[in-house]
């Protein structure tokens, strides 16, 4: 089974998080929340307040993951972006070739890494001088080999489906968008 670690952040955009997390477990996918603050409990960009599953720094062995995501909203792409164990772990994932997702300001944090370097790939209007190296795309989600970009908080359940996409099948994603009445 897919295994997938949604990455939260204090200022984290509530609407990528939550619909990240609900369409890949109505897909099946095994998804965990993790918190990179030192509590389970994440306050939104918009006050809304977000249980995490589990804190990174309880967390051992990330190999578990197939996937690692991150939503985006500010300050919450700041803060991911701030955090050293985080990123040292997006590169150790994007050097074993595992996928990375990230939606709206957090691809930021992928482009500031390099990781987007000769890859296309979509943002919040005005963060794409972040993505460093990337060719930019004016696109809802954007896959380009091992990532998957998306745009914002408009867009995430298209995201979210294309993670489905990504990780199970065109069919799985098309079946799901249909009982979502997002087809």
């Amino acid at each position: 089974m897919q295994k997938v670690a949604v990455i939260l952040a204090n200022g984290c955009e509530e609407i990528e998080a939550i619909t990240i997390i609900d369409v890949l477990r109505r897909a099946e996918i095994d998804v965990t929340s993790i918190s990179i603050s030192n509590q389970l409990e994440i306050n939104g960009a918009h006050g809304i307040k977000i249980i995490a599953d589990t804190l990174f720094d309880s967390l051992v062995d990330f190999d578990v993951f197939t996937m690692i995501i991150l939503p985006g909203g500010m300050p919450g792409t700041t803060n991911l972006n701030k955090h050293e164990g985080l990123k040292q772990l997006l590169l150790s994932y994007s050097e074993k070739g595992k996928p990375l997702g990230a939606i709206c300001a957090a691809p930021l944090v992928l482009g500031e890494l390099g990781l987007l370097t000769g890859k296309k790939a979509t943002c919040y209007p005005g963060f794409e001088k972040h993505l460093k190296g990337a060719e930019i795309m004016n696109t809802a989600a954007q896959v380009s080999g091992n990532i998957i970009t998306g745009k914002g908080a408009g867009v995430a359940i298209e995201f979210a489906l294309k993670i489905v996409e990504l990780l199970k099948d065109k069919k799985t994603s098309e079946e799901l968008a249909k009982k979502l009445v997002a087809d």
